[in-house]
């Protein structure tokens, strides 16, 4: 596959893409995904992976639909954004303008614009986490949730749960978005699934992106939702309807990618401007910092997270999850370079296989490039089973997100230490125990297909994976 980039050919190395996606997939049984990967005007790539339908044997495509989850937050900025041009209304018009929520953190109000960075001081009520595990059979504190109207009411008491000025600080609310999209039905005399169709998702011939179940129903190629369980065995479940501007968008990769071109092209889409190239500029800067990092010095802009640095470009992006399906979006301005992937589960993050498509498409090696993809290596090598002198002693060393954890004992005790990364190489990686009287430092060592354990006392050697 071959391409220009910066007045250079290039060609992308497809087959490490695709055997870096079969491996992540295997190691945490995601069912299905699909990708799509643009450059210029035109679909470069596109492939679908493993299973839409398990049960039935039916595979992924670039065609099979899934719920993109967060994703939905930018398509929600963008008609806020279309109906500011319009005159109607102002990002700092306060928010019960609109909406019948007058919380004041610290007697301060909450602006338009405060709901789409995250920034109202309103930290996270969970109403979204609570009702999607709800919903697929999980525990879960019930919220008896259909419709952004029960979002008013579950929110109202919330203004003793304030924790910053407007604007100060980051709380990541799924709620905030939901009164966006009222808002956006107050100022436009429409309901948002209908207003997004109409000014959205029909101009940029998203045909087969639907926000209503009995739209989905309809579509022959819908990807079935799956659960997977913390031993990694998939149940077949159902996808939480009801959400709306905040995460209940559904669609597939190619209809995504005109998403993508649009922005590509400063708000234009074949001819058609759906928004001012101003305001697509608007929305991609960075206005509040956000408490995760996976490069560095990363904001959250208009429903997008900015990364200003990715090897050297800005970087545009978000993810979304709705638990029994996943999403990544990114792309790159200045390259006019994106990528869209979509799946039936949560498993390996869509964000790391993003950025590393991204990073083949820049030329660039990713296991080298991105210190996480390579840390994230690390962490799997050391994992396993170890033993002392003579199997005297045995340990297990397991991975759970991003900690390990060593893991000793028998029938009738047992301790579980975590460690906590410090420096990470390929030949030598230190981490330490977090203890009341001080840390203890512990230290892996690699030579010749050796690994060696120096924890406390012991010298553990592992024997297998």
């Amino acid at each position: 596959m071959e391409y220009t980039l910066n007045g250079e050919y290039m060609s992308m190395d497809i087959p490490k893409l695709e055997s870096f996606i079969f491996e992540k997939m295997s190691k945490t049984k995601l069912p299905g995904l699909s990708i799509a990967i643009v450059k210029d005007d035109e679909v470069i790539y596109s492939r679908g992976f493993g299973f839409r339908d398990v049960e039935n044997g039916l595979h992924a495509t670039p065609n099979t639909i899934y719920g993109i989850g967060s994703v939905t937050k930018s398509f929600t900025c963008l008609a806020i954004m279309q109906l500011v041009e319009k005159g109607l209304l102002s990002l700092e018009d306060p928010i019960y303008k609109y909406v019948d929520v007058n919380i004041k953190p610290f007697n301060e109000e909450i602006k338009v614009w405060h709901l789409m960075t995250h920034s109202s001081g309103i930290p996270a009520l969970a109403y979204a986490e609570a009702l999607i595990r709800s919903i697929v059979g999980d525990d879960a504190t019930w919220v008896p949730i259909a419709s952004p109207e029960d979002i008013i009411s579950f929110i109202k008491g919330a203004e003793n749960w304030v924790e910053s000025r407007p604007g100060e600080r980051f709380f990541y609310l799924n709620e905030g978005y939901v009164i966006l999209g009222k808002i956006i039905e107050k100022v436009s005399g429409k309901r948002y699934v209908d207003y997004v169709k109409e000014k959205i998702l029909v101009p940029l011939e998203m045909n087969r992106s639907y926000f209503l179940k009995e739209e989905l129903d309809k579509d022959p190629e819908v990807a079935k939702p799956y659960v997977i369980t913390k031993d990694g065995k998939r149940i077949k479940s159902t996808y939480p309807y009801g959400i709306t501007a905040d995460g209940g968008l559904f669609s597939n990769v190619l209809d995504l990618t005109h998403y993508i071109l649009m922005y590509l092209n400063r708000g234009t889409y074949r001819g058609e401007e759906i928004l001012s190239k101003g305001s697509i500029e608007e929305m991609e800067k960075g206005r509040i910092d956000v408490p995760f990092r996976f490069v560095g010095g990363e904001k959250y802009g208009y429903g997008w997270l900015i990364v200003p640095d990715f090897l050297g470009y800005k970087l545009v992006c978000h993810s979304g999850s709705i638990l029994v399906s996943t999403a990544y979006v990114g792309y790159i301005p200045e390259v006019k370079i994106g990528v869209a992937l979509l799946s039936n589960g949560s498993g390996y993050p869509l964000s790391y296989i993003g950025v590393y498509a991204l990073a083949l498409a820049l030329g660039k090696d990713p296991e080298r490039e991105l210190p996480f993809i390579r840390n994230d290596r690390i962490l799997d090598k050391l994992t396993g089973t170890y033993e002392t002198y003579r199997g005297t002693v045995k340990a297990r060393v397991v991975r759970r997100g991003d900690m390990l954890y060593i893991e000793m004992g028998g029938k009738y005790t047992a301790t579980s230490v975590p460690l906590v990364p410090k420096e990470l190489s390929e030949d030598v990686a230190h981490f330490i125990v977090p203890r009341l009287t001080g840390p203890l430092e512990v230290e892996f060592r690699v030579k010749d297909h050796e690994i060696i354990l120096i924890y406390e006392r012991y010298k553990f050697k592992k024997l297998s994976a």
